[in-house]
């Protein structure tokens, strides 16, 4: 486990595309914290660093937006309005877990048992000066990325 300390809005967006030029093709990373602590600032960051151009929408009311990205397919998911886990079925998860691809997950712990393990933990606390970002690593995935973002875990 380590923490990062960003001062403002734009460094989470540049941690963002800066861990986005690490990230294998196939990958689970869970967003957690408050309200507003900046969880889809960082998701939109990771979605620049891999070369999107549009309009990086926050999926609070669709729950999934999905993204190809050149060859690469992303689902940035944001589960705060979901009630119960199973209502995940009901969007077609399932489906999409056969794909090779980069998962972002804001609010996991409402899919719990339905969502893909997570590579990567972010946790993000609002601080007076910025935000700290605490990275929790999870298997072997996790340790390659720390390896290519040069980071001393």
């Amino acid at each position: 486990m380590m923490q990062i300390l960003l001062p403002d809005a734009e460094s989470q967006t540049a941690f963002g595309a800066r861990l986005a030029a690490a990230l294998p093709s196939q990958f689970v990373i869970y967003l957690h914290g408050d309200l507003g602590t900046g969880k889809t600032t960082l998701a939109r960051g990771i979605l620049r660093g891999l070369g999107h151009q549009g309009a990086a929408r926050s999926p609070t009311y669709t729950l999934i937006e999905p993204y190809e990205i050149g060859p690469r397919r992303v689902y940035h998911l944001d589960l705060y309005r979901l009630a119960d886990p199973e209502e995940l079925e009901y969007l077609g998860l399932r489906d999409l877990l056969g794909d090779a691809a980069l998962w972002l997950v804001e609010w996991p712990e409402r899919g719990a048992g339905l969502l893909p393990a997570a590579d990567l933990s972010i946790g993000i606390e609002y601080l007076p000066d910025g935000r700290r970002l605490t990275l929790s690593l999870h298997g072997e995935a996790g340790q390659g990325l720390v390896e290519r973002l040069g980071l001393g875990i």
